[in-house]
């Protein structure tokens, strides 16, 4: 029986190759991420079930409650700021960190990491905005910053993520994701050692195939898989 659930997925694959083709991209290098912050385990299985393999999550302490919950079948993300003292937990939970942007945060999550025998995938987490309420490194230190976490021992820099100011337009996005990828490839062009720049984290609900036109990877999809979200 299909739920809402999978068919808002469908939906929303069916937009997503829409957008690849118009930048003449392959839609099988873009992969859809259900942001499943506040969302209960029953709905995710529904999601799962509809064919998503990566899950995002914002919080540490809703994630530590939930995935165990879930299951590990799929690869779960952590999207959210992340606090240093919280990263204990992070490193069992998740297989991809899209919000390192501080060497601070990135020594302990490597140095955590060890402790269990792994090695996890980051982006760096770029405010292209300049915005004083948005995480992430400015994109002037993101070139020695990459480098000091690529010499990290359990740490593999996989590429970037940005979160633009919020907008009822999604073409004002636009100019914060072509911003990213030329980041992307500025970076990709130092050939730094250990720094793979095959991702971009970008677009979410309300700008994704703007985000997919100008090179996402990776988009960021809540609301328009779950639905308007519960209030915490």
């Amino acid at each position: 029986m299909t739920t809402q659930i999978a068919d808002n997925i469908r939906t929303i694959r069916n937009r997503m190759a829409a957008a690849a083709a118009r930048a003449g991209r392959d839609p099988a290098g873009i992969r859809l991420m259900a942001v499943s912050k506040t969302v209960e385990p029953e709905r995710i299985r529904q999601a799962i079930d509809a064919g998503i393999g990566l899950l995002g999550e914002n919080y540490v302490q809703e994630a530590r409650e939930k995935i165990p919950a879930v299951g590990q079948a799929v690869q779960w993300h952590m999207i959210g700021h992340l606090q240093t003292n919280k990263v204990k937990y992070v490193v069992t939970l998740f297989d991809w960190i899209h919000s390192v942007d501080r060497l601070e945060l990135a020594q302990e999550l490597s140095r955590r990491a060890g402790q269990h025998g792994r090695v996890l995938n980051v982006l760096i987490e770029i405010n292209v905005s300049g915005e004083a309420s948005k995480n992430g490194a400015r994109p002037a230190d993101v070139l020695e910053l990459a480098r000091q976490v690529a010499a990290l021992p359990n740490l593999s820099v996989r590429g970037l993520m940005t979160m633009p100011p919020y907008s009822d337009d999604p073409e004002n996005s636009r100019p914060y994701f072509v911003a990213l990828r030329r980041l992307r490839d500025e970076l990709a062009a130092a050939a730094l050692p250990g720094v793979a720049m095959a991702e971009l984290s970008m677009g979410m609900t309300d700008d994704f195939e703007v985000a997919i036109e100008e090179g996402a990877t990776i988009i960021r999809v809540g609301r328009a898989i779950f639905g308007e979200r519960r209030s915490t």
